[in-house]
């Protein structure tokens, strides 16, 4: 951690997480396919578990830009969730998520399934906004998640106005 102002900085890999889940019956349709909205918790709580270790305390989803499905998950695959914040203002955060898959049978190759971008808000116990470490990108990777993380927020807030 590094201070600049007033505020903290942490680089993103502070916040990386990484989770497995296997598809099973329960998680597809009759197709069996994982239900998108299965796929969609899962985003939400890896995202949020990278947004909590950013934040040091409870975040809460505010939005989620995108979440687009590349491939289809299966009964039986294992799929990785990785996510991490890509980028903080003063009480938000964007969180990328993606999601690969590893088929039954094979766990040496792995496909991407699905990438999502979401925003959180940390809150006190009270729920109210409280303020977030700031990203200090450390590699070239870092630095384009970062300068996107703000062209999407652009974004989103042009979509408000």
């Amino acid at each position: 951690m590094t201070t600049s102002s007033s505020r903290i900085s942490r680089a993103p890999a502070y916040s990386r997480v990484e989770m497995t889940q296997i598809v099973l019956p329960g998680d597809a349709n009759a197709l069996g396919t994982a239900f998108g909205g299965r796929v969609m918790q899962w985003v939400d709580i890896a995202a949020a578990v990278a947004a909590r270790r950013h934040s040091g305390g409870v975040a809460v989803t505010a939005s989620i830009d995108s979440l687009q499905f590349v491939h289809p998950v299966r009964i039986g695959d294992v799929i990785v969730l990785q996510s991490l914040v890509n980028r903080a203002w003063r009480t938000s955060m964007e969180v990328g998520v993606r999601v690969e898959c590893e088929e039954e049978g094979d766990h040496e190759r792995a496909f991407h399934a699905a990438t999502a971008y979401l925003t959180f808000v940390a809150v006190d116990h009270q729920g109210k906004p409280r303020e977030v470490p700031q990203i200090a990108p450390e590699s070239d990777e870092d630095r384009r998640r970062y300068d996107e993380a703000a062209r999407r927020r652009e974004m989103r807030l042009g979509e408000r106005a």
